[in-house]
C-alpha cells in the first residue's frame, strides 16, 4: 500500500501529560492521533508524559487509528530518551520537530534504529522553519522510512513575521512547496492547525482550501474540529457515486473497444479512473476506522 493510501482526514494532537485526554482519544472520530510530548507538555511534565504515552500505547484500544508520537527535538534534554522510548512503543510513526534538513531526519532515524525500532515504524517531519520549507525536497527524500510532512504553521508564522489571514495568502508558497515535495516522494502531507476554536466558519473554509490544494488532511487541536475536517477531506456520497460512474463507463467503453469515454459531458481518461479507484478505496478504509 502506498504511503498516501490511508485515511488521514483528521490528525488530532493529544497532550501526553493528560492521561484523561489519552483515554478519551480512544473514542474520538479521528483518523490519526498525535500523542504529543513536545509543545503541549511543560518541561517538568515531559518525563511523565513520555511514560503516559508509552503506557497508553501498550494498553491499546485505539482501533484502526494511526498512532504517531511527537517527540522533542534531539537538541533538547528529552529528545534522545523520547526516540528510544518511541522505538518499541508500538506507535505507527514518530513525528520529529524543528528539522531544517535531511541530516536532522537521518539523525533521528539512527537513534530509532539503534534502539531497535522495527522497519515499519515510520518517521514524520514537522515543516515549521523557513529553512525546512526551502529544503522541502531534501527533507522529503531523506529516508525511505519517511511517511509524511506536517505543516507547523504557527511556528512558521513566527519566523516569517506573517499574519494568519482568512485566505492564508502568507502561507501558500510554503504549503505548495511541501505538497510538491510530498507528492514527488509519495508521502502524505498534513495541513497546519487552526488556532481559533470559536471560528467554525473560518475553520471549515481553510479545510476546504487545504483539500483543494491537495493536502491529505488537517492537524487539529480540539475534538470539536473533527467533524468539519472529516467532511472536507473525505469523499462525499456524491463523490462516491461519481467515481463509481466513471469506473463503470470506462469499463463499458473498453469492453466495446471505444477509445473515448464521456461522463456527464466530460472526457474521462485512465488518469480519472485511477483517481476514482483511489477515492473508493479511501471510502472503504474510512468504514474500518473505529
Amino acid at each position: 500500500m502506498a504511503k498516501t493510501n490511508r485515511p488521514r482526514r483528521s490528525m488530532l494532537y493529544m497532550p501526553g501529560a493528560n492521561t484523561r485526554a489519552l483515554d478519551k482519544a480512544r473514542s474520538l472520530a479521528a483518523d490519526a492521533l498525535i500523542l504529543d510530548l513536545e509543545d503541549s507538555c511543560a518541561p517538568d511534565a515531559k518525563d511523565a508524559a513520555r511514560a503516559n504515552v508509552v503506557a497508553a500505547l501498550a494498553e491499546g484500544g485505539y482501533g484502526n487509528r494511526e498512532l504517531i508520537m511527537r517527540v522533542n527535538a534531539l537538541t533538547t534534554p528529552w529528545g534522545h530518551a523520547d526516540l528510544v522510548a518511541a522505538a518499541k512503543s508500538g506507535a505507527h510513526g514518530v513525528l520529529i520537530p524543528k528539522v531544517d534538513g535531511a541530516e536532522g531526519v537521518r539523525q533521528a532515524e539512527a537513534v530509532l534504529r539503534d534502539a531497535g525500532a522495527p522497519d515499519d515504524l515510520k518517521l514524520w517531519v514537522m515543516m515549521e522553519t523557513p529553512l525546512a520549507i526551502l529544503r522541502a525536497e531534501e527533507v522529503a527524500g531523506a529516508t525511505p522510512r519517511l511517511a509524511g510532512l506536517v505543516l507547523g504553521t504557527s511556528d512558521l508564522a513566527k519566523d516569517l513575521h506573517c499574519a494568519h489571514t482568512p485566505e492564508r495568502l502568507p502561507f501558500l508558497a510554503s504549503l505548495s512547496l511541501c505538497i510538491l515535495a510530498a507528492r514527488a516522494f509519495d508521502l502524505a502531507v498534513m495541513d497546519g492547525v487552526h488556532l481559533d476554536l470559536d471560528d467554525e466558519e473560518g475553520f471549515a473554509r481553510v479545510c476546504r482550501q487545504g483539500a483543494e490544494l491537495g493536502m491529505d488532511g488537517k492537524t487539529l487541536i480540539h475534538p470539536k474540529q473533527l467533524a468539519a475536517a472529516n467532511e472536507a477531506f473525505g469523499p462525499s456520497e456524491a463523490d462516491i457515486a461519481k467515481a463509481e460512474k466513471i469506473i463503470a463507463a470506462h469499463q463499458a467503453a473498453t469492453a466495446e473497444g471505444k477509445g473515448v469515454v464521456v461522463v456527464d459531458g466530460k472526457l474521462v481518461e485512465n488518469l480519472h479512473v485511477v483517481g476514482a479507484r483511489r477515492l473508493l478505496d479511501m471510502a472503504e478504509q474510512i468504514k474500518t476506522l473505529g
